[in-house]
């Protein structure tokens, strides 16, 4: 399948300043980052779990989520605004520009808003909706088995990827 569209995000002038700045906030960070790996991991894991359940959930739906959901990160940083929310804002343009529909921008912002799963979205999440496949692929996503900074991490033991599921 041609990814046609998530290589418009991929490509896109906002998406990669975003990118960047994440990046530059990023440079010296001990765990995990937010970049490209991550991004794509994220996604592939939703892929597959979408696979695995019979979702039918659209493979660039899947994709772009992946690639957006942390775009706003840098934001978080420099202004304190929660990423989920200005990543959501921050994805509406490029996802116009980038040729998805109405529907497809909701269901992607929706996800997006809802992959940290804080307590006031909780009811907003449906058994293997988009939002609760990729809330799990993000957390799965993180490779904490490998990680040589694990003990000094803030997660708890009891969240951290200590083997390999996907």
């Amino acid at each position: 399948m041609n990814l046609e569209r998530v290589n418009k995000i991929l490509h896109h002038d906002k998406y990669k300043e975003y990118l960047s700045k994440i990046l530059k906030h990023e440079e010296k960070r001990e765990f995990c980052k937010h970049d490209m790996i991550h991004f794509l991991d994220a996604a592939r894991i939703t892929y597959i779990l979408n696979l695995e359940n019979n979702l039918g959930i659209d493979k660039e739906v899947i994709y772009a989520l992946g690639l957006l959901h942390d775009i706003g990160r840098w934001k978080e940083y420099e202004e304190g605004v929660p990423h989920n929310i200005a990543s959501c804002d921050l994805s509406d343009e490029i996802l116009i520009d980038s040729g998805f529909t109405q529907n497809e921008r909701e269901q992607i912002k929706n996800a997006i808003l809802n992959h940290r799963n804080s307590n006031e979205n909780k009811d907003k999440l449906e058994n293997n909706s988009l939002g609760e496949i990729f809330y799990r692929a993000d957390k799965l996503s993180r490779s904490c088995f490998s990680c040589g900074n694990r003990e000094k991490c803030n997660w708890t033991d009891e969240k951290k990827n200590v083997n390999i599921y996907y």
